[in-house]
């Protein structure tokens, strides 16, 4: 089960949404505080936290996987987000410098597939920095944020999903130790609580948000399980002779 673009846009809305984006941007910008002349690819319902790059990246973008839907973004301007297939981005190989997936990975229905767009659009040596919900944390049991829709992961889990699609965890962070719930005193000590819980129990935040490198050792045609127009290769983490390497389309 999973949350619709609707739903998404009224829990950012609400006070606990409001403080839930807040936390989690912070610790963004700690991971990636500077992208100038990068290029930005939110995936899932990242909208909530591209606004920070708008007029720093040299190109910021937000796509929506179709099952959720799609919503205009930013408010005022030129549209920025689109509606898309997770296992056919309308991207080109190697287009991308960041990617940040929010409310996308727990909600796959092909974790592989969409690591696997991932890996092609990105550029090599590019970082890919996943927020989910973290499975030992409050926030995944509580089915009135989107945190509890989908599946949370360990750590354990999601560094095995990464090495398996050819990416390297290059870092962790978390978020999130205020009960989820929309009662004014916790909210208003909703920072106290981060810092409590950074130091006592970190393994029991809210989401982990984990930043990992694209790795380049070899790479296979996909499998032909879609049909689709898109030109896409499937990492392998073996290391193998240097040759030439022909991709192949889906059909």
């Amino acid at each position: 089960m999973h949350m619709d673009v609707i739903d998404l846009r009224d829990f950012y809305g609400r006070p606990l949404g409001r403080v839930a984006r807040h936390h989690i941007a912070r610790r963004i910008a700690q991971v990636w505080p500077d992208l100038r002349g990068l290029s930005l690819l939110g995936l899932g319902f990242a909208t909530p936290y591209l606004a920070p790059f708008i007029g720093q990246a040299e190109r910021v973008i937000g796509l929506m996987p179709a099952r959720q839907g799609v919503m205009q973004w930013p408010a005022e301007g030129k549209c920025l987000t689109g509606l898309v297939d997770e296992l056919e981005l309308p991207l080109g190989d190697e287009s991308m410098d960041r990617v940040l997936v929010v409310h996308g990975l727990e909600a796959s229905e092909s974790l592989r597939g969409m690591l696997r767009q991932i890996w092609r659009v990105l550029a090599p040596g590019g970082r890919v920095l996943i927020v989910v919900p973290n499975r030992r944390g409050l926030w995944a049991r509580r089915e009135a944020t989107p945190f509890g829709h989908g599946q949370p992961f360990s750590r354990s889990q999601l560094t095995q999903l990464l090495r398996e699609s050819m990416f390297s965890p290059s870092g962790w962070e978390v978020a999130l130790f205020a009960p989820p719930f929309d009662w004014r005193p916790l909210l208003r000590s909703a920072a106290a609580w981060e810092r409590a819980g950074h130091m006592l129990w970190p393994r029991f935040s809210g989401v982990i948000m984990v930043e990992a490198t694209k790795q380049i050792y070899a790479a296979t045609p996909l499998p032909a399980t879609l049909k689709s127009r898109v030109r896409a290769v499937a990492p392998v983490a073996a290391p193998v002779p240097a040759r030439r390497v022909t991709s192949f389309d889906e059909s």
